[in-house]
């Protein structure tokens, strides 16, 4: 169950920021609404996963999979271009994730 309350928190946070991407012209109210809500959600869903995972593993997993996951949002809504320098450091950050996951030191004690 954390690690579902983990992903939902990625997930809100892939929103929000994408969201607050689309507010850069003008703060509209439902937007600035979804901003603030799935940030709030995320930081919530990820309280509760540090119930039972450590904080280290769980903020690494969020922040670089979140940055992939804008990144690639990014991509694929705003037409923002990714080069190969950017790929490459995005898998940088994905590898590192997966090392840090892997690592055993994903429980408290």
């Amino acid at each position: 169950m954390p690690w579902l309350m983990l992903a939902g928190a990625i997930a809100l946070e892939v929103i929000a920021t994408v969201t607050l991407r689309g507010t850069a012209e003008a703060l509209r109210p439902l937007p600035v609404m979804v901003v603030i809500a799935g940030y709030l959600g995320s930081f919530t869903l990820m309280a509760m996963a540090l119930r039972t995972l450590n904080v280290g593993v769980v903020y690494a997993i969020w922040s670089g999979v979140g940055t992939a996951g804008v990144a690639a949002a990014g991509a694929l809504l705003y037409g923002e271009r990714l080069n190969l320098t950017a790929i490459a450091g995005i898998a940088l950050i994905v590898l590192g994730v997966v090392i840090t996951a892997s690592s055993g030191a994903t429980t408290h004690g």
